[in-house]
């Protein structure tokens, strides 16, 4: 059941209308490395933040379904875009399992911009009061628009076992390093942020592995469905929708740039009129099918677990993000097909195919996305191996 009141069908129209936006600014969006002011205010003014905002402070509480589809008509726009509100949406689900007092001053307005990692590249030690934080996060998607961060870091206490923990920081109090020099995605803003002897109070920090099973300490949010869930499947959810749009986008390209273009060096006055073009798209349609399929199944799977409150088994988290790998390869499997039937003229960075290119080949080097990495962890299952990594 879709709990969201602004309902699936809209959101997703909503995000279709967004696309001509966004596609609008992707060229500025890379020159400049971060999303344009208009084009997050177009994304809030749409209401694209707040699917997984609480709805007692305006949010939607959309279920996953509506994310993946939500994302795949944004990518279908630009992958930048697409990717960072799909980001905002999985630390915003984290900041859900604080206690509710420290949720009442993180989410000030429906549309409040959290950013975050999953990656324990800190240390904490334990303060009075709290903890002090010292490190840094690399790919930090989103951090000159958000108000908070959540942060990952790893509690060393004498006569303790490290603990992984994870904490919410404002923003404003982290260092920024403006290192996003990258080849796709480049929109992101995804830059590095510096945390330096900084003091974090008890309430805003909780134990990573219980959010991992989406277990935190808010009362408020215990009787909703989207946050019971594990935190693993939920990100997957967020986030695999972006790339079934970039490649339905580069289909959308593709045919759009057919019209008469020949084939250069050849007798076809049309590349419209060739066997090896109808082969391509037919190859591509194909894969962006199964990439649907697997990005639809994964967002079921979620949902169904949420209504039925059941417990995960270790074989469905390691189903969901076989799915999410699986969906990601044959998309940019699609999106290589189409590229590489886009002719010379495909390089000059006014045809979208070259971006998306660059921006799927990205997206699948994220290490929880990574297609080798999800099918390793379905084969370790298969072949009766626990899985060997916690972000499951």
């Amino acid at each position: 059941m879709n709990n969201d009141p602004a309902g699936r069908a809209e959101l997703v129209r909503r995000a279709a209308d967004l696309a001509p936006t966004l596609r609008g600014f992707a060229a500025w969006h890379e020159e400049h490395r971060r999303l344009h002011d208009e084009s997050i205010a177009a994304l809030a003014g749409a209401g694209m933040f707040r699917l997984r905002t609480p709805l007692r402070f305006g949010g939607y509480e959309s279920d996953t379904r509506t994310l993946v589809d939500v994302a795949t008509e944004l990518a279908r726009g630009d992958g930048s875009a697409a990717w960072t509100a799909s980001v905002y949406w999985i630390p915003t689900w984290m900041a859900s399992h604080f206690p509710d007092h420290v949720q009442n001053a993180v989410f000030t307005g429906p549309d409040s911009l959290i950013c975050g990692t999953l990656s324990p590249s800190a240390t904490a030690t334990l303060a009075e009061g709290g903890i002090v934080v010292n490190g840094k996060w690399g790919f930090i998607t989103g951090a000159r628009h958000s108000a908070w961060q959540v942060v990952i870091a790893v509690l060393l206490a004498s006569q303790a076992e490290p603990m992984p923990v994870i904490a919410l920081v404002p923003t404003g109090e982290l260092f920024i390093v403006d290192d996003w020099h990258s080849a796709g995605l480049r929109g992101t803003g995804s830059v590095s942020t510096v945390a330096q002897d900084l003091f974090v109070p008890a309430d805003r920090y909780l134990p990573l592995g219980a959010v991992l099973q989406g277990q935190g300490a808010s009362r408020a949010n215990r009787t909703s469905r989207i946050y019971q869930a594990p935190l693993l499947p939920v990100a997957a959810a967020s986030s695999v929708g972006v790339a079934l749009g970039l490649a339905k986008g580069a289909l959308e390209s593709f045919v759009q740039r057919l019209g008469d273009r020949k084939i250069t060096y050849t007798d076809y006055a049309s590349q419209r009129e060739a066997p090896i073009t109808h082969l391509r798209l037919a190859d591509a349609a194909t894969r962006i099918d199964e990439a649907e399929f697997h990005a639809h199944r994964l967002a079921a799977t979620v949902d169904r677990k949420a209504a039925e409150q059941e417990t995960w088994t270790t074989r469905e988290r390691v189903l969901a993000r076989a799915d999410m790998g699986a969906a990601v390869e044959r998309a940019r499997e699609a999106v290589a097909l189409l590229a590489d039937a886009s002719g010379g003229s495909s390089v000059y960075l006014d045809v979208p195919v070259q971006r998306i290119q660059r921006d799927i080949q990205a997206l699948g080097l994220h290490a929880l996305m990574h297609p080798d990495t999800n099918a390793e962890l379905h084969g370790r299952l298969l072949s009766g191996l626990e899985p060997n990594s916690m972000y499951v």
